[in-house]
Order: structure tokens, then C-alpha cells, then sequence
């Protein structure tokens, strides 16, 4: 040991007295506590004695990393010289230890459904050491935790029923059909029906009851993978998993089975049923349903046949069906007759009637007569709801009418109809695909004005558009703006904000944002950083693009060192 730690110091003495001196000397700066080396503290190029064997050292090492850190392109600031800062540092560690006192947690800036992942990243032996350590990590749980944990990353089947059966053992977790929505639709999502069947059976022998949601997301889950025939095979041995196998139990087979586009084994299922279970208005509706979104006319006309044999009168949900299987048939003088007899077969039109006039006029760009029916529904006190606005505001957004669709949007507002965060979004996503950003601004600012909360997407498109026309001050209030709702920047936000500060030639700032970036681990594409780069250096200021390069290359390393951390488990 004593000749290694001679061999190092005459390393370290070496480096000293060539290009590279060290800039510290050796008794200003604490001594790393693991070190076995031994050298006086007055100067480094004194001479080690040969009978100098203490493991004891006061050789400034933090000066020695930060010299081969230079060398070697290393990074600098080290863990193990983070936790030492003063020459008492060991022994101010030992009394932190000794008298319990809390110290950061090398995970503390993670998310706490990450911490939670993350246990599944060291491949612990045993369920009881996967416990052990999910309980650890000391997050309060709950369901919205849980719902974070299984729906994101990419845990396995067994690691995600193993996490579900820790959690519900918590107390914040009820054990109860809500959490076990959650595990069983991120299970079906992820094809891993196994799993799901297994939690199901599990469920009854705990005696949670099974309700016809829990239902549909097995059967939806079956239906989207394109197991059709699993999926029929659940609906007959309903009894297993405790659902009543009765008409209610059919209709949310045969709407999954419409709504995924298998019409056909849909009606096949509704004609193997027929006699052997009753039937109601929605059950007919919803094959009548499947039928219009191919307009296939002679199929719901069949099922309105069949609907009045078995005494059932057609209601506004049938007629809405029969008039949208119409239009996209191309029979818009059809579909009028029906909507206007209607009125002589004592069937007032609703609003979903009048939606599906809508669209059939949308669908042929006739915006005159889509205007006329919205007209003809205020007249007759249907009140319009969320879907007829936004097929009129879609269809003028598509047709650049952006006066027509702005003066909708305020009819809805004036309506008392609030759109959502995914109506606004569309809106947006519209306005900022052609022409200045100022209508997409409008909409921005009086959804905030009703206090409507706006996606990071929205935000996204916004500072897009910005950035590409150049409104800066417009740009950086915005960035604002969405830190106020609670958004963080990506790298994507910092990529608008300094390609829209080069737009305007203002690149101190472009700068100074791209090295906030670069702190906050957001390393910007070539691309953005080439336009930087040339701008200035086309305004002489090479030392500065240099320096940018520079800290450019660290990033790109330390990305790349993140990644492989990443995928080995880095954050433990």
C-alpha cells in the first residue's frame, strides 16, 4: 500500500511540473479521508521520505480529479468530493451518522412512482425483498400513485401484480374494484391477459365484486389485442370472474365489439342471442350504431325491422344512427326526409339528431346548410352540447374560416359550454398549422379566462408558432406562463425559445437560455445549436461560440453516459 501510494504522489508530482500544474497547494485544501497517500502539506514538490508508510494522507486529491478531470474529460464535480469540503469532513460525517441526522437522498430529485420502478431495476431475489424495498423508499401511497407506476415504464406482468399486491396492503390504498380498474386495464393495455385473468379470479376469492366497467375493460382489452374469440369466451363464462351474465352484461360485449369495428361478430353474437336473453332499446341501438359508421343502410333499416317486431319504438338515438349511415352513403335528400318525419311519428329531434344533420353537411363542405340546422336546433330549445361545436369549429378551422371559427367559439362561451383541455388543444393544433399565431392566441387566452386548464401540448404549439414569427416578448410571456400552470421545460420548449431568440438576433439571451438548459441535463439537437453557433460566429464572437461548443461537447457526453445509466439501473 505505502509503495502504490508513493507511486501516485510521484504521479501527482509529475503533473505538477508539467503543462498541467495544479493550481492549489496542498494545505489550503482538505484531504480525501480514503486516501492511504502521505505527504507534507507544505508544498507538492517536496520530497517523499522512503520510510513514509502512514495510510494516513493530507494530499490534496480533489486538486488531483479536477486535473485529471481536465485531462481525461471526466466529470468533475465527484460525489466523493462533494461530501468532503473541509479538512473535518470525515469526522463531520461520523457525528451525522452517530446522531441520526438526515442527509439527501441520491434519488430525492425522482418522482416517487419512479423511486417505486426503480426497485424493480436491482432484480431482487424473493417477493418479500421486492416488499422490504418498495417499503423503503417511504412514498405515501395511494391510487393515483399506483395508476402512475403501472401505467408508465415497463415493468412485466409479475413485477406489476407483485407492486399491485404491495400497495393494496397499504393503508391510503383501498382494497376495493377502484384500484383493481387500474391494475387490470394496465395489464389488458399491455397484453398481458395471464396476469389479468389471474387478478380477476383472485378478486372473487377475496369477495370484491365485479361491476360491468371492470366488464368492459377486460372485453375491450381482449377486442383491441384482436382476440375477438377470447373475448366472446369471457361473455360465456361471465359466472367465474361473478358478473350476471344478463342483457346489460351483452351490451358492453356487443358495444366493444362495434366500437373496435367488429361489426359483423357483433351481429352475429345479437342473432345467436336472439330468444335466449332479452333485449332493450340500447341493445338494438348500438348494432344500429356499428352499422352507420359504414353506412350500411340496409343493415339498420333490418334492425329497425326487427326492433318494431319485438315492440320496441325507435327513439332519437335510432333515427340519429339511421340519418348518419345515410349521409355517408351519399344520401343527404334521405337523410333530410327522415329528420323532418320524425316530427309526424311523435320523435321531437334532439341533439344528437341534429349533430348528425351537422356532420353530413360538414362532410360535404355545404356550411350554409350545417348553419341552418344549428339555427333550426336553438329555434326548437335543443340545447347544443361540446360535439356540435367542435364539429362546426373543426370544419371551419379545416377550411381556414378562421372569422366563422372564432365567432363559434364565442357562441360557445357565450353558451355556457365549456370546452376541454383536448377541445382546445385541437383548436390550437388548427391555427398554428397555417398563418400567424394571433387566433390561436385568442383561443389560448379566453380558455384561460374561464379558467380552462391548457395542455403542455397546447403550450407546445404556442411557443411553435412564436418562435417561428419571430414575437419574442409574446414568446417569453408565454414560457412564463406555463410555468405558472405547473409545466416543466423539456427540451423541446428550450429548442423554440432559442431558435426564437436567434430569430431576433438577441443571442446574449439565446445564450444564457441554452446554458440553462445544458444545466438542467436538456442537451438542444445539432440543428438548433448549429443555428446558434453560426449566428456568432457571423457576428464575431468566436471566443463565445467556442465556449458554447465547448459545454455543447460536456453535454453531449454526459447524454450519452445518462443513457447507459439509465438502461442499467443508474438511479440506485
Amino acid at each position: 500500500m505505502a509503495f502504490q501510494s508513493v507511486r501516485f504522489a510521484e504521479l501527482v508530482v509529475r503533473f505538477s511540473k508539467s503543462r498541467y500544474p495544479l493550481a492549489y497547494t496542498i494545505g489550503s485544501i482538505p484531504s480525501f479521508p480514503f486516501s492511504s497517500l502521505h505527504v507534507p502539506s507544505n508544498d507538492l514538490n517536496c520530497q517523499l521520505l522512503p520510510n513514509q508508510t502512514n495510510n494516513h494522507s493530507n494530499l490534496d486529491e480533489r486538486c488531483v480529479l479536477e486535473q485529471l478531470t481536465h485531462l481525461l474529460g471526466t466529470l468533475s464535480n465527484s460525489s466523493s468530493v462533494n461530501h468532503f469540503k473541509n479538512s473535518e469532513s470525515e469526522k463531520t460525517l461520523l457525528d451525522e451518522c452517530n446522531s441520526g441526522k438526515e442527509t439527501k437522498s441520491v434519488d430525492g430529485f425522482l418522482l416517487p412512482e419512479e423511486k417505486l420502478r426503480g426497485i424493480f431495476l436491482q432484480k431482487l431475489n424473493g417477493k418479500a425483498a421486492v416488499e422490504r424495498a418498495l417499503s423503503s423508499v417511504g412514498v405515501d401511497m395511494n391510487v393515483d400513485i399506483l395508476a402512475k407506476v403501472v401505467n408508465s415504464g415497463n415493468l412485466g406482468g409479475e413485477a406489476m401484480v407483485t407492486f399491485f399486491n404491495w400497495a393494496i396492503k397499504q393503508p391510503t390504498v383501498p382494497k376495493d374494484t377502484v384500484s383493481y380498474h387500474v391494475i387490470i386495464k394496465a395489464l389488458g393495455r399491455r397484453k398481458f391477459f395471464k396476469f389479468m385473468i389471474e387478478l380477476l379470479y383472485a378478486m372473487r376469492e377475496e369477495g370484491i365484486e365485479s361491476d360491468l366497467h371492470m366488464l368492459f375493460i377486460v372485453i375491450d382489452s381482449f377486442v383491441r389485442a384482436g382476440h375477438v374469440s377470447k373475448a366472446v369466451q369471457i361473455f360465456g363464462n361471465l359466472h367465474d370472474i361473478g358478473i350476471k351474465r344478463d342483457t346489460e352484461a351483452l351490451n358492453v360485449l356487443v358495444s366493444c365489439l362495434c366500437q373496435r369495428s367488429h361489426v359483423g361478430i357483433a351481429n352475429s353474437i345479437f342473432n345467436s342471442m336472439k330468444g335466449k336473453m332479452p333485449f332493450n332499446n340500447t341493445t338494438y341501438n348500438i348494432i344500429a350504431g356499428g352499422w352507420s359508421k359504414f353506412g350500411r343502410v340496409d343493415e339498420i333499416e333490418r334492425i329497425l325491422k326487427a326492433m318494431e317486431a319485438d315492440g320496441f319504438s325507435p327513439d332519437c338515438t335510432t333515427y340519429s344512427h339511421l340519418i348518419e349511415g345515410l349521409g355517408r352513403a351519399g344520401r343527404l335528400d334521405d337523410a333530410v326526409e327522415i329528420f323532418h318525419d320524425m316530427k309526424e311519428k311523435n320523435c321531437q329531434p334532439d341533439t344528437g339528431t341534429y349533430n348528425a344533420m351537422i356532420s353530413n353537411f360538414i362532410s360535404t363542405g355545404d356550411f350554409d346548410e350545417c348553419m341552418k340546422y344549428y339555427d333550426s336546433m336553438l329555434r326548437n330549445n335543443s340545447e347544443p352540447n361540446v360535439s356540435t361545436f367542435t364539429r362546426i369549429i373543426t370544419a371551419f378551422l379545416k377550411a381556414r374560416k378562421v372569422a366563422d371559427a372564432l365567432e363559434m367559439f364565442d357562441e360557445m362561451l357565450s353558451q355556457g359550454v365549456v370546452p376541454s383541455t383536448g377541445t382546445i388543444t385541437l383548436f390550437i393544433k388548427y391555427l398554428c398549422s397555417y398563418g400567424p399565431p394571433y387566433a390561436a392566441l385568442m383561443i389560448y387566452k379566453k380558455a384561460r379566462k374561464l379558467e380552462c386548464k391548457i395542455s403542455l401540448d397546447a403550450y407546445k404549439l404556442l411557443l411553435m408558432r412564436l418562435s417561428k414569427f419571430g414575437k419574442c416578448g409574446m414568446l417569453l410571456n408565454m414560457w412564463e406562463e406555463m410555468q405558472e400552470c405547473g409545466y416543466n421545460s423539456d427540451m423541446e420548449v428550450y429548442e423554440y425559445i432559442i431558435s426564437g431568440l436567434c430569430n431576433i438576433g438577441q443571442l446574449e439571451n439565446a445564450v444564457l437560455v441554452m446554458e440553462e438548459s445544458l444545466r438542467k441535463g436538456f442537451c438542444p439537437s445539432r440543428l438548433v445549436y448549429s443555428k446558434l453557433s453560426n449566428k456568432l460566429l457571423a457576428s464575431n464572437r468566436a471566443e463565445t461560440a467556442y465556449k458554447l461548443f465547448l459545454k455543447i461537447k460536456d453535454a453531449r457526453s454526459r447524454e450519452n453516459a445518462r443513457r447507459y445509466w439509465r438502461a442499467n439501473g443508474w438511479h440506485f
